[in-house]
């Protein structure tokens, strides 16, 4: 009875054909007073059962996507002269960093239909919006998001970017900002073919402050009476400091 459920088993979930194997230079990245960004290498190998099955090749794209969080978006225009807030929109949920790497041209790599199923695209990894019915343009506010963020180096579409070697090993590099979120990035390696999905597989890279910069961020949140003081009495101790040398260069 035990074998025959377990041969039921194995027919009702059949071993992938190629499976991704998945290396990373490193899962940690820790922030500092002195970031100013860091260098990702992904890199692995696809494990098969079977000979490399012929036709279309092998596609890898990679995704690498920050804490998300829901975002407001308001609306300004021009009224009497002033600029004033008029719509606002709150984008359900955007991530905070978000980074595709392709190994040929995203449009070649996968389908819209796969796109839409596992929200690979930019435009889809931000999710939907919701806006009252009176307010036009809605999806102009989750597009906004996008300006803003691929402006400040946030969200990036790499695309030839993902090298692939005898349909076997692959690797690329990703760069993350100085301005990171703290939290657990998500990271996504798809195989396609034909624009279909064959494979993925998912771990996370942790984004943490360390050190002072740990312990200012832990009192600000526990004990933000302590901090506020802290703050205020390094910040008079800087002010008289700055005045005493002053008055010294002034009397040499």
């Amino acid at each position: 009875m035990c074998r025959l459920l377990a041969l039921l088993l194995l027919l009702a979930f059949p071993a992938e054909a190629e499976e991704v194997v998945l290396g990373l230079s490193q899962n940690e990245v820790a922030i500092t007073a002195n970031f100013d960004g860091s260098h990702i290498l992904i890199f692995g190998a696809v494990k098969r059962e079977e000979p490399i099955p012929k036709g279309a090749p092998l596609q890898v794209v990679v995704t690498v996507s920050g804490p998300s969080k829901p975002v407001m978006v308001r609306r300004k225009e021009r009224r009497f002269g002033i600029w004033v807030n008029t719509d606002s929109v709150l984008v359900d949920s955007a991530p905070s960093f978000y980074a595709v790497a392709t190994s040929a041209p995203f449009d070649e790599v996968l389908t819209d239909v796969e796109d839409l199923r596992h929200r690979v695209s930019i435009e889809r990894a931000i999710r939907s919006v919701g806006a009252a019915m009176h307010i036009r343009g809605a999806q102009a506010f989750a597009d906004a998001v996008v300006r803003i963020r691929e402006r400040a180096g946030l969200y990036r579409i790499l695309e030839n970017s993902v090298a692939v070697d005898q349909q076997t090993l692959f690797r690329t590099a990703i760069d993350m900002p100085a301005n990171l979120t703290e939290g657990d990035y998500s990271t996504r390696i798809f195989l396609t073919r034909d624009g279909e999905v064959v494979n993925i597989y998912e771990t996370t890279i942790d984004v943490r402050k360390v050190g002072l910069e740990r312990w200012l961020f832990n009192l600000s949140r526990e004990q933000p009476l302590l901090y506020g003081l802290m703050s205020l009495a390094i910040a008079i101790a800087a002010g008289w400091g700055a005045s005493a040398a002053f008055r010294m260069l002034r009397q040499g």
